[in-house]
């Protein structure tokens, strides 16, 4: 019985997390220190241990599939488009899956980001960078969050396992002068969830943190889709769901 207690003992703390998100306390006064990774981190990437495409049951990646989001950052309705392109980018000697995201708001794009995938033999996807851009004086200039693994101290994380159980807790990336230190936990599998009127009965539930920013984000992943919904729940009021995929 011990799933059981772990599971409410998660939801107390999510709960928790939702009634502090106006008292401006930070995400460690609310992350249980089991959970925080901690000391050196030095991941071994083999580029010979890592397969030609992205399959993993909960984060698919074809070339050519676009995944469509609606949903709010704040008050303002924003759109967030999701496509695999069919380019690859070198990486550590891997080659990754090149994805562009674009964040848009009254149809116009606010945000880019080129993001870079690989699946190793077991099945996990890594996450081994990004070039971010951000739009100033009307066009697209680079961010100074993006960051590429084994460049001036970036470390790829795993964006998800690729056999994950509740409970576990990983690195999902990796840069220091960027603050880019996100952290994740498997809350549980298997629970149901309705987006844009559709049920996902086998999906994947996990938290999000980084040590550097009060805020606790939660993401849902549908078996053979991949993410179907993300909230900022602590930190933040912003809420994306998935509402098509096309090829």
């Amino acid at each position: 019985m011990a799933a059981p207690r772990a599971l409410a003992f998660t939801s107390a703390v999510l709960l928790s997390a939702l009634a502090l998100a106006a008292s401006g306390r930070s995400t460690a006064s609310i992350v249980p220190p089991s959970w925080v990774l901690h000391g050196e981190y030095s991941p071994t990437i083999a580029p010979g241990n890592f397969v030609s495409k992205v399959d993993n049951r909960y984060f698919p990646l074809v070339p050519g599939t676009a995944f469509h989001y609606k949903g709010f950052s704040d008050q303002t309705p924003q759109t967030d488009d999701m496509v695999v392109t069919r380019r690859t980018k070198k990486v550590l000697g891997v080659a990754c899956t090149v994805v562009l995201d674009t964040v848009s708001e009254s149809g116009k794009p606010l945000e880019r980001t080129l993001d870079w995938y690989a699946q190793d033999k077991q099945g996990n996807v890594w996450y081994m960078g990004e070039d971010s851009l951000e739009l100033k004086g009307g066009r697209f200039v680079r961010a100074s969050d993006s960051w590429r693994a084994g460049v001036n101290g970036g470390k790829p994380g795993i964006i998800m396992r690729g056999h994950p159980k509740a409970g576990d807790v990983y690195r999902q990336e990796y840069y220091r002068p960027g603050g880019a230190l996100d952290q994740a936990r498997v809350l549980r599998l298997h629970p149901t969830i309705t987006v844009a009127a559709r049920t996902y009965k086998r999906s994947l539930a996990t938290v999000a943190w980084s040590p550097v920013e009060p805020q606790l984000e939660r993401k849902w992943y549908a078996a053979g889709v991949g993410e179907i919904q993300e909230q900022v729940v602590q930190g933040g009021h912003e809420r994306f769901r998935l509402v098509s995929v096309t090829h």
